[in-house]
């Protein structure tokens, strides 16, 4: 269900993205309570980006998740910045994230939806 995309612009080498992407998954586990089983992390890295017409160390990021509840997003926003500036060096205010919560009809797995 949940899914995190990770966009930077900082350069990182294929090995190390893993615990990274592992560490990303637990929080976002963590974070909506759900099991992480079900949670999904993807790192696109070294990515061309401009922020604020600057390429300093830059993140875009996109939580999609069943049930996303609206009124968590603020906390959500907070770890997620953390998190970049802790595993990328990213500043928090140089970090966009987008929420969506999406409907379990609109969300295929398993060969069905939710």
């Amino acid at each position: 269900m949940p899914l995190l995309k990770i966009h930077t612009n900082v350069e990182r080498e294929p090995g190390d993205s893993q615990p990274s992407l592992l560490r990303a998954s637990r929080l976002v586990a963590d974070k909506l309570g759900k099991p992480e089983r079900y949670v999904m992390a993807t790192l696109q890295a070294g990515i061309p980006m401009v922020f604020a017409g600057s390429e300093a160390p830059a993140g875009y990021l996109e939580l999609k998740s069943i049930g996303l509840p609206a009124d968590r997003t603020a906390d959500l926003s907070a770890a997620l910045c953390d998190f970049m500036h802790e595993e990328f060096g990213v500043r928090a205010e140089r970090v966009y994230i987008e929420f969506a919560d999406a409907a379990p009809a609109m969300w295929g797995w398993k060969g069905g939806t939710f």
